[in-house]
């Protein structure tokens, strides 16, 4: 079984040194084919004792005080404070407000959004597909952190980037409906259909928001397949995680 120290990411931002947020690539764990090597999403078939050695591994890497509070992401907008799940609770973001509590998302093409306020005294993570994010779930994300957004930095983590993410008329439809101006976010793609700017969408939805800060990865899942799982380039595949929490 493969056992090569996991790789991270570490986010571009300058917070309160009482902020941790990471985010994890597929490299490194123990899970085998399709799901190498470290997957920390249950539900695509991998082997769950595979998929709890990894997050085991994941825990003592980063000394988390205490175990993440995982999701059961359903591609909506529901947010829930993470000190109060218990077991996989359905939402596609969290937040929290106490030392030790640690919000999570696991994606592989969708995007992950870490959030913090500049005093640092909360946290969030939220999950946001093309759905989601239509639907709002950064703008209630946002909203849950109950401060100024003026006062929320943002980092947008690994997705599938605007060269291979294409969508239909339909999704170009939806966007534009809410915001005119999304239409620079879509180019037109060779098969006649729309190249997608997920990070690019969200940032004008932060932006809209008022927050302070936005900050981003360029790394795309689908063109790197040594790094990143992505949905859309292997269908069955794993999951990454990104990570945010307050030391005492």
């Amino acid at each position: 079984m493969q056992r090569k120290q996991p790789g991270l990411l570490q986010p571009d931002w300058e917070v309160p040194a009482r902020v941790r947020a990471v985010s994890t690539t597929r490299e490194g764990g123990v899970s085998q084919p399709p799901f190498d090597g470290f997957n920390l999403g249950l539900a695509g078939g991998d082997d769950p004792r595979a998929v709890m050695h990894n997050r085991r591994l994941l825990r003592g890497m980063l000394a988390l005080p205490h175990e993440p509070r995982w999701l059961r992401q359903v591609h909506g907008i529901r947010v829930v404070e993470a000190a109060r799940c218990h077991g996989e609770t359905e939402a596609d973001a969290a937040v929290a407000f106490d030392p030790g509590v640690v919000c999570v998302v696991m994606t592989a093409d969708c995007l992950p959004v870490l959030f913090c306020d500049r005093n640092g005294t909360r946290v969030g993570a939220a999950h946001a597909g093309w759905r989601g994010l239509v639907a709002g779930v950064l703008e209630a994300t946002v909203d849950a952190l109950g401060c100024d957004p003026g006062e929320v930095m943002a980092w947008m983590g690994p997705c599938i980037g605007p060269a291979a993410f294409e969508v239909g008329d339909e999704v170009r439809a939806a966007f534009l409906e809410q915001d005119p101006g999304a239409h620079d976010a879509f180019t037109p793609s060779p098969a006649g259909r729309w190249l997608a700017d997920l990070r690019g969408l969200a940032r004008r939805r932060l932006s809209a928001c008022g927050l302070g800060v936005i900050r981003a990865t360029d790394d795309c899942t689908f063109s790197d397949d040594r790094r990143f799982y992505s949905y859309r380039r292997d269908g069955n595949t794993g999951r990454m995680a990104s990570l945010i929490w307050l030391r005492d």
